[in-house]
């Protein structure tokens, strides 16, 4: 299945704004954002383990046991604070 993954703040500086990722059916966002770090380089950089990052799927925050499904759209992000 395939999955639309867009960044903002900091990891859109990183990485991009968007990309098409291809997934095996059934995976979670939890696999999604493995699949990512695997890649190396900047992907394994912003996106490591241990680094707070936000995600939503469809527009709705979500944990990374959440299961995606074809055409999904996923956020990355991190978190954001006020003052």
């Amino acid at each position: 299945m395939k999955v639309q993954v867009r960044y903002f703040a900091s990891l859109r500086e990183a990485l991009g704004p968007t990309e098409t990722v291809e997934l095996a059916a059934g995976a979670t966002l939890g696999a999604l954002r493995d699949a990512l770090i695997a890649r190396g380089g900047r992907h394994a950089e912003v996106l490591a383990r241990g680094r707070a990052v936000r995600c939503s799927l469809d527009q709705h925050m979500v944990e990374e046991a959440a299961a995606l499904r074809e055409a999904a759209e996923v956020a990355f992000f991190p978190p954001v604070t006020g003052g």
